[in-house]
């Protein structure tokens, strides 16, 4: 959805680099008396002349760091294009790899190849560099980035433009040939309506467009291309981008008041002497619960042998025996590739597969929905025996006992009822003033990984981070439509963003507490699922003023495909994140795993505030493997990478 990521100046930044490295290579050659210039310096007890003992001059350590030697014009001239560089480094570091363990070389699923007789008898045609506007739905694909074994967006657009002949036979081979540069590098799943590459193309026939077109699945379209300076990167020249994330509006909800987090809630605030405060800001929703268990609960619980509703409502909300002490709720599990590495939690996929061992290959299991206990006792854990006569018939799944259809049954009722919730005017404006937190520039280490509070990379600016005026109702669920402008993104921080303020207006917490993550002390913030983020579009406001006054080109914008890339969100992108919502119920598995995950790490959305996360509690294990699905859900994969970054 993350390497290569942005700063708020990447120009500048990249100078710094390159100034760093114009300097370090005399530094290092006069150090070992090679020629400096038309003078030689012979070794002085390992010491170039003139550095003083540990540091070097004035340029830094080492003599390595002379930024302050070079005038701002100088400094800032001629921007390195970082994200090519990166590639390029990494491709060679791929090719030696390759040589030195001998193995052979595989051509990349997006190469195109041609004999060497057709590649000499094919037309020789101008290339020029354009700024290529393209919209595409990201279900089944690995990303937008180029991946030599995976599918990917730009390995279809790639193959797509050779078919079309916009890409000579020649460089089909290689996308680097044609200096194909993207804007934004959105990851797994996730969509976008407008984004940009920059490349060299064959533009000389009138249809290519459509040609292109032709030559795509329906899920990407190219919308048309202008002409740039040779110089132009997609990267490098984006101002901003805008994002959409669509949420339904019962992710707002409060949780459930059996759900430990819904008692941790009422308890804390008890104790803060908020108790009057945190009921004020639930106000608006405070009959929600009362009201679906008399609707939607109680008639089905009615209808339940008496023996067995204990039992439905433990294996709902208290399915733990075990205490897990506050060592243990920090502890990370073993959460494979896909896990993070800032103490967060792993991923949700890893506890639907912890869970999916214990259940029969060909049975479906509710993630949503803890197990009650004893029904692994019943299912097979071992796969079949092989025989010398072959492998046996995998065994019968066991019919569902009265417990089981009776969760699944107060499961579907408390999905209704969501469903049917309609948000109250007052809780959208509490969403709107929480939003509002976010604008200015801030320090976002705890939104994403691997970054600290001194980190000047963690500094991100949000210009604008509003929500549609009226909500969508689709098959009878109502969402929301919430759009962030901002400089650039890292890895995690849009779908962190959501995800804090939902929490913090479900759990009725003060809205300050959005500040509190921007201090130094490490929160962990669990990331929406992904099904509900889309790149809107790029923005190239500066680049754009220079292309018609320098150049009297056309702007890079996509005001005139405005009718088309409607119909094709809709189409393509909505629909598809409307139906998988409605087939896998993806928010509620979220936010319903959050309230049952037994551990300190959330308590800072309760009155107590960040000091509660410090508190030794006796807690729940079942709870732990819950949050595996809650702090880190990984529910699109997509964050291996950064959101444009």
């Amino acid at each position: 959805m993350d390497p290569s990521n942005e700063v708020l100046n990447p120009g500048l930044h990249s100078d710094t680099s390159k100034a760093r490295e114009a300097h370090s290579v005399p530094d290092a050659q006069s150090s070992t008396g090679a020629t400096v210039g038309n003078e030689r310096h012979p070794r002085q007890g390992g010491r170039r002349r003139g550095s003083s003992r540990g540091r070097g001059g004035r340029g830094g350590r080492g003599g390595q760091n002379k930024r302050k030697d070079l005038g701002r014009a100088e400094w800032s001239r001629n921007p390195v294009d970082k994200r090519a560089r990166n590639e390029a480094n990494q491709e060679a570091a791929k090719r030696r790899k390759l040589e030195g363990h001998g193995e052979d070389k595989e051509a990349p699923i997006y190469a195109v190849s041609f004999s060497k007789e057709e590649i000499e008898s094919e037309e020789r045609k101008p290339k020029r560099k354009a700024a290529v506007m393209i919209g595409y739905s990201g279900s089944g694909y690995k990303g937008m980035q180029l991946n030599h074994h995976e599918k990917t967006i730009e390995g279809d657009l790639f193959r797509a433009f050779v078919a079309a002949g916009a890409i000579s036979k020649a460089n089909a081979d290689d996308p680097k040939k044609s200096a194909l540069i993207r804007c934004a590098r959105t990851d797994k799943g996730v969509h976008a309506a407008g984004n940009v590459i920059s490349l060299k193309l064959i533009i000389e026939d009138p249809d290519i467009v459509k040609k292109i077109n032709d030559n795509l699945p329906p899920q990407i379209r190219v919308w048309g291309f202008e002409r740039t300076n040779g110089s132009f990167s997609a990267y490098q020249f984006c101002d901003s981008r805008i994002y959409e994330y669509l949420i339904p509006t019962h992710a707002f909800l409060p949780p459930h008041p059996d759900s430990f987090l819904g008692k941790t809630l009422e308890k804390f605030a008890e104790e803060a002497e908020d108790l009057e405060g945190y009921k004020d800001r639930q106000q608006e929703v405070s009959s929600f619960w009362a009201e679906t268990e008399e609707h939607y609960i109680k008639p089905i619980l009615k209808t339940l042998d008496p023996s067995i509703r204990p039992l439905v409502l433990k294996a709902l909300y208290d399915s733990d025996t075990e205490p897990v002490t506050k060592e243990e709720t920090r502890k990370e599990p073993d959460a494979g590739p896909d896990s993070t590495t800032n103490g967060n939690l792993g991923g949700e996929e890893e506890a639907r597969s912890l869970r999916a061992e214990k259940a029969a290959p060909d049975q479906t299991v509710d993630s949503s929905v803890p197990m009650a206990a004893g029904d692994g006792a019943n299912m097979p854990s071992e796969k079949p025996m092989e025989s010398t006569e072959g492998v046996q018939p995998l065994p019968k799944p066991r019919e569902p006992s009265p417990l089981d259809l009776a969760v699944k049954q107060l499961k579907a009722a408390y999905i209704s009822a969501k469903k049917a919730h309609r948000i109250h005017p007052a809780r959208l404006a509490r969403i709107r003033s929480a939003l509002s937190h976010y604008l200015g520039t801030r320090t976002y280490h705890n939104y994403t990984i691997q970054k600290t509070y001194r980190d000047a990379s963690a500094k991100r600016v949000i210009k604008s981070f509003v929500i549609a005026e009226k909500p969508l109702i689709i098959n009878d669920t109502e969402w929301l439509s919430l759009k962030v402008h901002g400089q650039s993104f890292m890895m995690h921080q849009i779908r962190k963003m959501v995800s804090m303020v939902a929490l913090v207006v479900r759990c009725g917490c003060p809205e300050s507490r959005i500040l509190d993550t921007y201090r130094e002390e490490k929160v962990s913030i669990p990331k929406a699922p992904g099904l509900g983020l889309l790149l809107e579009r790029p923005v190239f406001d500066t680049y754009n003023q220079r292309l018609v006054a320098e150049y009297g080109r056309e702007k890079i914008e996509f005001t005139k495909y405005e009718k088309e890339m409607e119909n094709f969100k809709q189409r393509e992108i909505y629909e598809r994140i409307f139906r998988e919502e409605e087939r896998d119920n993806q928010f509620h598995v979220f936010f319903t795993s959050i309230d049952n995950f037994k551990s300190t790490q959330l308590l800072y959305l309760t009155s107590m505030g960040i000091p509660a996360t410090t508190r030794d509690m006796a807690i729940g294990s079942a709870g732990a493997a819950e949050g595996a699905a809650a702090i880190d859900n990984p529910s699109s994969d997509d964050d291996a990478e950064p959101e444009d970054g």
